[in-house]
């Protein structure tokens, strides 16, 4: 099978390219959105807040955990589910970062 050549990058690079995947669906940002408005710990209420079934949302929150964005806590047929405060804070920097690195000196195209 091919490589996806992820190596050839630097670990920022691909960091930032594993954040911008992850947000890149609308429901994952919906579901961002949902946990910053509520800015708690919420348990059970995105089915009925994002409209998508169980299954679609378990997937999303998976996804969001795996790059760490989200955090979530098993209590006993519950998980509760809210923003990792410390990535968070990391991804803000990292994407300001990419973004202060535009300067516009010049119209080239």
């Amino acid at each position: 099978m091919g490589l996806t050549k992820s190596e050839i990058f630097t670990a920022e690079q691909n960091k930032i390219a594993a954040f911008a995947k992850v947000l890149g669906h609308p429901a994952r940002i919906a579901i961002l959105q949902y946990l910053l408005k509520a800015n708690a710990c919420i348990c059970g209420d995105l089915v009925e807040e994002i409209g998508l079934a169980q299954a679609t949302i378990s997937q999303h929150l998976r996804e969001l955990k795996k790059v760490g964005l989200i955090q979530g806590t098993i209590d006993g047929t519950s998980v509760c589910y809210c923003i990792n405060s410390e990535v968070w804070l990391e991804v803000q920097g990292i994407l300001a970062t990419l973004f202060s690195q535009f300067k516009r000196e010049n119209n080239c195209c």
